[in-house]
C-alpha cells in the first residue's frame, strides 16, 4: 500500500531523531577513551624527544603514563616569559591541555606556551631538559613536534617531529629517527648568545656543517624550510622565558 507523503516525512524525521540520539550516546560513551588516547599520544611524543624511541616503544601504556608523571613537570608561559596559572574561566591552566593548533591561529603575543621540564631521575630538583612544542606548515599540510633543550637552554637534547601529509620517502622523513637524531648536540645560540636556531640545509650528504646546521633531505627542500621556520619561530617565542630562567628569576618554576 502506498504511504502518504506526511507518513514518509514523519517516519524519516523519527528515524533521524533515533539515529542521531544513538550516535550522540555512542560519542559520549567513547569520549573518555578518545581523551585517554590523545593524552597517551601527547605524552609519548613529549617523552620521545628525550628518550630512546625503541626503548619507549617497548613500554606499556601504564608505564608511559607512570614515567611521564615521575619525570615531567609542566607549566605555561606567555610571550613575555611570565607564568600563566589560570585559564579564562579562572581555573588552573594545565599545560598538557593547551591546544597548540588553536594557539597557532592566534597572534604570537596572544598565545599560550607550554613548557615540559624533564626532571633528573636521581635528583628531581635538577632539570635535565626543557621540552617545547612546535607547530608549522610543511609542503602539503601542517607539521608539528617537540624540541628538547638541555639545561643550558642552548644545546638540543632531542627532537620529535611529525606531519599530516608530507610525501612518503621525502618530506615524511621528518618523522624518522634518522632525521630527528641529526639535531642532537646542535646549538641554538651563537657565541654572543644570540638566537640563531638550527637550520636544515638543502640537499643531503653535505660536508662542513656547523653546530647550527643539520643535513637536509633530498627532494624535500620545502618541508625542510617548514621545519626551519617552525623551529626558529617557536624558539623566538620562548626567548623571554629562557632569559628569565637563566637570570634565576624562574629558578624554581
Amino acid at each position: 500500500m502506498q504511504q502518504s507523503n506526511a507518513y514518509i516525512i514523519g517516519f524519516t524525521a523519527a528515524l533521524t531523531i533515533v539515529v542521531g540520539g544513538l550516535l550522540s550516546l555512542a560519542s559520549q560513551g567513547l569520549a573518555p577513551a578518545q581523551k585517554k588516547s590523545v593524552e597517551l599520544d601527547t605524552k609519548s611524543q613529549i617523552l620521545a624527544s628525550v628518550m630512546d624511541r625503541e626503548e619507549l616503544a617497548t613500554f606499556t601504556k601504564d608505564q608511559i603514563l607512570s614515567m611521564y608523571n615521575e619525570r615531567i613537570e609542566s607549566l605555561v608561559v606567555d610571550i613575555n616569559g611570565s607564568i600563566v596559572e589560570k585559564n579564562k574561566k579562572g581555573g588552573p591552566l594545565v599545560a598538557e591541555e593547551v591546544n597548540i593548533l588553536k594557539n597557532y591561529k592566534k597572534d604570537p603575543k596572544d598565545r599560550l606556551y607550554p613548557v615540559f621540564k624533564y626532571k633528573n631521575a636521581d635528583n628531581p630538583q635538577k632539570i635535565d631538559a626543557y621540552i617545547l612544542p612546535l607547530y608549522g606548515a610543511g609542503l602539503w599540510d601542517k607539521i608539528w613536534g617537540y624540541v628538547a633543550l638541555k639545561s643550558d637552554l642552548n644545546t638540543i637534547a632531542g627532537t620529535a617531529f611529525d606531519h599530516k601529509a608530507e610525501t612518503p620517502g621525502l618530506g615524511a622523513r621528518i618523522g624518522s629517527p634518522e632525521i630527528q637524531n641529526r639535531y642532537v648536540g646542535k646549538k641554538i645560540l651563537d657565541g654572543s648568545g644570540n638566537l640563531v636556531s638550527v637550520n636544515m640545509v638543502k640537499g643531503e650528504g653535505n660536508a662542513g656543517l656547523t653546530e647550527h646546521q643539520v643535513d637536509g633531505m633530498s627532494g624535500a627542500t620545502i618541508t625542510g624550510r617548514g621545519v626551519n621556520d617552525m623551529l626558529e619561530n617557536y624558539l623566538s617565542y620562548y626567548k623571554s622565558y629562557f632569559e628569565k630562567v637563566n637570570s634565576g628569576s624562574l629558578a624554581n618554576l
